[in-house]
């Protein structure tokens, strides 16, 4: 079984919850479903292999599997392998590339050899169970939900959401956050942060061309939601009749404590990850280019300095301290890390507050603003120089004139 011990599921108990009240009886029904079997994946421990075997090195190959709409992942029929030819199945070949793009962001951005830095195997199973609303990690496999088809639709559409779930792997491997309160929310907004740097790196888009969405390839059609959590803006991924208010704060004045139990999202991990998320958001922002690049790095190296019961305070302070290491003392990358933080209510810890609010000022204020004043006194000193320049020449001719 996993260190974390959990199944990490993309859709939260929350919005399944919500949909037990829908008025639409198959609608309630699919979410009841989903409900009941992802409690009973919990509770079985032969679902999860051990990180022994699940560690097996395989050069980060992948298999995908079909599971024809059946709960058995041992019955599932090979789809595709590494070597194997394109499958006349999407959902396969969406799950296949999903896990490849994934494999190739860390390999390629943090040379971490695939999930586990061992050359893991990936699996993927595809087209788990009926009108399935889910996708999860289950500590060894990535498994994905077709959806209801009317709430939600087939999960390996979503490569953000592939990448956040590859991701709860790295988190395991790495620091190996617990599963509730703070610990938990930083280990699903981990999943968030580079599940959306996975789909800005597959697109070539730098932070300010991002949409920094979580999950907007889920919904059908009809859905009236952005997607399932928004890094830039916190609990304003939707609001609608069917899933009600987007719940995420985005700051720590508005921190929601909820019981660590099932029905309580274990302390509320998949709610309160939205103050971590502003914070790698207003960071990747301040600094500018692209996200993956200064903000991942940063992101990444405190992830692996950090420990399974690491709270948004310690993460905050060790994301100021590794951006120091990385890129300098008071550099335009830590003044980005320290405001970013600061506004969404963590001080960095022996900063005191008027400091930090000075220094944060100097950082800018969003649209990469960090370098770009970094950019602008460049700029400027090339101009005053340029202009000394020209009086030196023209002393040089007076003087030559002279003679």
């Amino acid at each position: 079984m996993s260190r974390t011990g959990r199944l990490n599921c993309i859709i939260p108990p929350h919005l399944l919850d919500k949909l037990l009240t829908n008025d639409d009886s198959e609608v309630r029904k699919a979410a009841l479903h989903t409900l009941l079997t992802t409690t009973r994946l919990r509770g079985e421990r032969t679902v999860r292999s051990s990180f022994i075997g699940a560690a097996a090195a395989g050069g980060g190959r992948r298999t995908v599997f079909d599971c024809r709409q059946s709960r058995s992942l041992a019955s599932a029929e090979l789809a595709r392998s590494e070597e194997g030819a394109v499958s006349g199945n999407v959902s396969v070949n969406r799950a296949f590339d999903g896990l490849g793009t994934t494999r190739d962001f860390y390999t390629k951005v943090f040379q971490r050899d695939s999930l586990d830095d061992r050359g893991m195997r990936l699996d993927g199973y595809v087209h788990y169970d009926m009108d399935y609303n889910n996708a999860f990690w289950d500590g060894r496999r990535m498994v994905f939900g077709d959806g209801d088809g009317r709430m939600f639709t087939d999960f390996t559409a979503a490569l953000d959401v592939i990448g956040h779930e590859l991701t709860h792997a790295v988190t395991e491997f790495t620091a190996g956050l617990a599963y509730h309160d703070q610990p938990g929310a930083l280990n699903e907004s981990i999943s968030d942060v580079f599940g959306s740097l996975v789909k800005q790196w597959s697109l070539n888009q730098t932070a300010e061309t991002a949409d920094w969405l979580i999950g907007a390839d889920v919904f059908t059609p009809g859905i009236e939601a952005d997607a399932l959590r928004s890094l830039k803006a916190p609990g304003e991924a939707y609001d609608n009749s069917q899933f009600g208010k987007d719940p995420q704060p985005d700051h720590m004045s508005r921190y929601v404590n909820l019981p660590n139990t099932e029905l309580g999202d274990s302390g509320g991990v998949h709610i309160n990850s939205g103050i971590p998320n502003k914070a790698f958001y207003l960071t990747a922002k301040r600094i500018g280019g692209f996200a993956w690049e200064a903000a991942g790095l940063i992101w990444y190296e405190s992830l692996k300095a950090s420990s399974a019961e690491t709270n948004f305070q310690e993460f905050a302070d060790t994301t100021y301290q590794k951006a120091d290491e990385l890129y300098g003392a008071e550099s335009a990358e830590q003044l980005a890390v320290l405001a970013a933080w600061q506004e969404v209510g963590i001080q960095i810890s022996g900063v005191p507050a008027g400091v930090a609010r000075a220094r944060s000022l100097s950082a800018g204020r969003g649209n990469g603003a960090g370098r770009e004043d970094g950019l602008a006194a460049l700029t400027r000193q090339i101009g005053t120089l340029a202009a000394q320049l020209k009086e030196l020449s023209a002393d040089v001719t007076g003087l030559k004139a002279g003679k």
